[in-house]
Order: C-alpha cells, then structure tokens, then sequence
C-alpha cells in the first residue's frame, strides 16, 4: 500500500489531521478539540469505505500521537477509534494518553 499524505490544520480551538492514499477516492480525517496547551480531546475518526483496511485510521492516530509527544501534549482518546488504538498499545502510549 501507498503510505497515506496525512496534512494538519488548526483553529484556535479544533484541530483537523486529513489523510488522502493514491489511487483510493476520498479523505479520511481524525478531529481533535484543544482544551488546552497541553490537553487535546481525540473527538472523531472517519475513514470512507474506499480506505478501508489499509491502515490509513493507524496512521492519523499515530500522526497524532506523535505530534502530541513532540508539543508535550496529553490526548484523551473520546473517539472509539483513538479509544481502542490506545487500549491496544496502553504501555507505550502512557506517557501521552490522558485516562
């Protein structure tokens, strides 16, 4: 599989991660809510029947993630899918992970 293009824009208050794959019709995207400077809330992930099964929702919430650790950021996982991800990988992800 291609790897995703995953993009990242912001509003004072909201967050958006946007993922596109080549070859695959439409955009998944994983939103967030700034509480604040170092507390996000992971709200809402939705990938299109079109990228289904090719890892393209691990991969925003891995961005995510990622760039949660790089600002010194904690995520509480509200979203199922950021939810079950964070579950599944609960040791390494506790130092970013809000329960």
């Amino acid at each position: 599989m291609t790897s995703p293009k995953i993009t990242y824009s912001e509003t004072d208050s909201k967050g958006r991660y946007a993922a596109t794959v080549e070859g695959k019709a439409g955009e998944a995207e994983l939103t967030t809510s700034k509480v604040s400077d170092t507390l996000v809330i992971a709200d809402h992930t939705d990938v299109p029947d079109s990228m289904r099964g090719t890892g393209v929702g691990r991969a925003l919430a891995e961005q995510l993630i990622a760039d949660a650790r790089a600002k010194g950021q904690r995520i509480v996982p509200l979203c199922p899918f950021v939810r079950a991800h964070s579950l599944k990988h609960r040791e390494e992800l506790s130092d970013v992970i809000q329960w």
